[in-house]
C-alpha cells in the first residue's frame, strides 16, 4: 500500500493520483497500485516557513505520516517539492521509506537521456532557497541553473499561484517564459521542481526541449516500489 502525503496543493496531489494510475501497466483494476491519499491543505505554507515568519509545517506533516502508518501503508510519496525541506525530520519519525522527489527527478532525467550537464530548475522560492535540487543533483554531475530573482517575482511565483487558485490556463504563459529563459542560458533540460508547475506547463503548447515533470517522476518511482 502506497501512502501519499498530499494537499500541498490539492490539485497537484489529485494529479499525482491520476498519473500514478495512467503510468501503471495494467489490464484490470487489480493490476493497479493500492494507495491511500492523505490530502490536508491545512499544512502551513512551506516557502513562508523556510523564508522566515511562517509556521513550522513539520507537525502537520508528521500528523499525515501517522495517519498513513495507521492505514497500513508500506512507503510514502510526497507530491510537494518544498515539503522535502523537512525530509530528514519526517524520515526520522517513521520506519517507512519516504521516496525522495529529487532522487526521482534524477532517475527521470536519466530516462530522458540527460545524464549530466547544465540543466534548469524551476520551483518555489522556498525550494530554491533550500537548494534541494542543487545539493542532490550537483553530486550526480548536473549544473543547476535557476530563475533570476526578477523571473521568480514576475513569472514563476505568480504562475504557481495561478495553479493553486485553479486558474491553470493562466499559469502557462509565465511558467513557459521562465522555462524558455533557462533554456536560453544553456539548460539542456528543465526540471519542473514544483508539482504545480507541470499543470501550468501542460495547459499550453509543449516546450521544445526536454522537461522533467516531477509528478511523473515520483509516480514512476512509486510504481517501481510497488512492483518490488
Amino acid at each position: 500500500m502506497l501512502g501519499v502525503l498530499g494537499g500541498m496543493g490539492p490539485l497537484a496531489s489529485a494529479e499525482f493520483m491520476r498519473r500514478l494510475t495512467l503510468l501503471t501497466p495494467a489490464e484490470r483494476d487489480q493490476d493497479h497500485v493500492p494507495a491511500v491519499l492523505w490530502s490536508d491543505p491545512r499544512v502551513p505554507d512551506r516557502s513562508a516557513a523556510r523564508l522566515g515568519g511562517g509556521a513550522d509545517p513539520l507537525p502537520a506533516l508528521l500528523r499525515g505520516i501517522r495517519g498513513l502508518e495507521q492505514a497500513g501503508c508500506g512507503a510514502i510519496a510526497i507530491p510537494c517539492n518544498t515539503a522535502h525541506g523537512w525530509f530528514d525530520g519526517m524520515q526520522a519519525a517513521t520506519a517507512l521509506p519516504i521516496l525522495h522527489i529529487v532522487d526521482a527527478a534524477a532517475t527521470e532525467l536519466a530516462r530522458l537521456g540527460v545524464p549530466a550537464g547544465r540543466i534548469g530548475v524551476m520551483g518555489t522560492a522556498g525550494t530554491l532557497a533550500m537548494r534541494l535540487y542543487q545539493q542532490r543533483l550537483e553530486g550526480r554531475g548536473y549544473e543547476c541553473l535557476v530563475p533570476t530573482d526578477a523571473e521568480m517575482t514576475r513569472l514563476v511565483t505568480p504562475g504557481i499561484a495561478e495553479v493553486k487558485a485553479n486558474r491553470v490556463a493562466e499559469a502557462h504563459a509565465p511558467l513557459a517564459e521562465a522555462a524558455h529563459a533557462l533554456a536560453a542560458r544553456g539548460a539542456r533540460a528543465v526540471v519542473l521542481g514544483c508539482t504545480e508547475i507541470p499543470l501550468g506547463i501542460a495547459a499550453g503548447p509543449a516546450l521544445p526541449f526536454p522537461v522533467c515533470d516531477t509528478i511523473d517522476a515520483l509516480a514512476r518511482v512509486a510504481i517501481s516500489w510497488a512492483r518490488g
